[in-house]
């Protein structure tokens, strides 16, 4: 559906009832261990973002989104002992995956570049131990939702425009837009000492687009749904509440993100936020403050750049030529 049709937060309760069924093992989980079970909930977060196709047959993307984010947390996790690498990996992978969408033969390249490179950018947080875990854990949630998802009626198939090709200019330009906004941003995060230094690097990668009205609506979007979803997180949080309201609290928000994935506002964000936030708040390793201040202050830094980045790139695309 046209960006402009949609409205601003949908809502679907058959896809509510699709997301609680995504998060009977996190609920489980967490009313036994809040930590674990938050850890169930978000290896189920990109199932819950991508929706449900319709056919049955088409459910099968919902493990292949997950072995996307999977492989691309692992690389990201093999570079992070290396700040420089870890730069230098995100500036490149930028540029090349940017450049393979202008290819029609290359169908996973657009999801590669909307998904698969900040999830790069996340894998940045993590050891290459932590983020084989990680990866193994959304390709489980991956394949749970999968089989969950072929116990829904069959919606009504949709026929999808075919998608124009991009100029391998215009990609290219593109790529080095965002690989700059993303490999500045992850160069922040491992200069300040941040937890997770590549949240800063996912937050300019998942707001940049080509387009600068989406660009911004993102940008907007994403900045009010991390800062709603960290007030709820370490809100609740700071109240040391027992688990089975934290177990509720991890339902409540992937029912929202499956019944919203229609929404034209980027409201992912607040649900995603709400389930990873309460999940380090569970773990004690910090106060709610520090993680509520990383994760805002870091989604700001990263929006910044992303903003930033694509001004330069449109003021170099129209100045106009020297005489020479």
């Amino acid at each position: 559906m046209p960006a402009t049709t949609r409205p601003a937060i949908a809502w679907s309760w058959h896809n509510a009832g699709l997301g609680l069924a995504y998060a009977v093992p996190a609920v489980v989980v967490t009313a036994a261990d809040p930590s674990a079970g938050l850890a169930w909930a978000v290896g189920v977060i990109p199932a819950a973002a991508l929706g449900l196709p319709g056919p049955r047959r088409a459910r099968v993307a919902v493990v292949v989104v997950g072995a996307l984010a999977g492989v691309s947390m692992v690389l990201g996790s093999l570079v992070s002992g290396t700040p420089a690498l870890a730069v230098a990996t995100v500036l490149a992978l930028a540029v090349v995956v940017a450049l393979t969408t202008a290819n029609p033969r290359r169908r996973l390249a657009p999801l590669s570049l909307a998904l698969g490179l900040p999830l790069v950018g996340a894998g940045l947080s993590e050891d290459p131990a932590s983020g084989a875990g990680a990866a193994l854990l959304i390709l489980a949630g991956s394949v749970y939702a999968w089989l969950v998802s072929l116990l829904w009626p069959q919606g009504v198939a949709r026929a999808r425009a075919p998608r124009p090709v991009p100029a391998r200019s215009v990609m290219l330009r593109y790529g080095l837009q965002i690989g700059v906004a993303g490999a500045g941003a992850a160069a922040i995060g491992f200069a300040t000492g941040a937890d997770h230094p590549g949240w800063a690097c996912t937050a300019a990668l998942l707001v940049s687009r080509p387009d600068g009205d989406a660009l911004h609506a993102r940008s907007v979007g994403r900045a009010a749904s991390v800062l709603l979803g960290a007030l709820v997180a370490c809100g609740l949080g700071a109240l040391h509440p027992p688990s089975v309201v934290v177990a509720g609290l991890a339902a409540a928000a992937l029912a929202g993100a499956c019944a919203t994935v229609g929404s034209r506002w980027y409201v992912m964000p607040f649900f995603s936020t709400t389930i990873v936030l309460s999940m380090l708040v569970a773990r004690g390793d910090e106060g709610t403050g520090h993680w509520f201040a990383e994760r805002v202050g870091e989604t700001l830094v990263g929006i910044a750049l992303a903003l930033a980045a694509a001004w330069v790139a449109g003021w170099i695309v129209s100045r106009p030529p020297t005489a020479g």
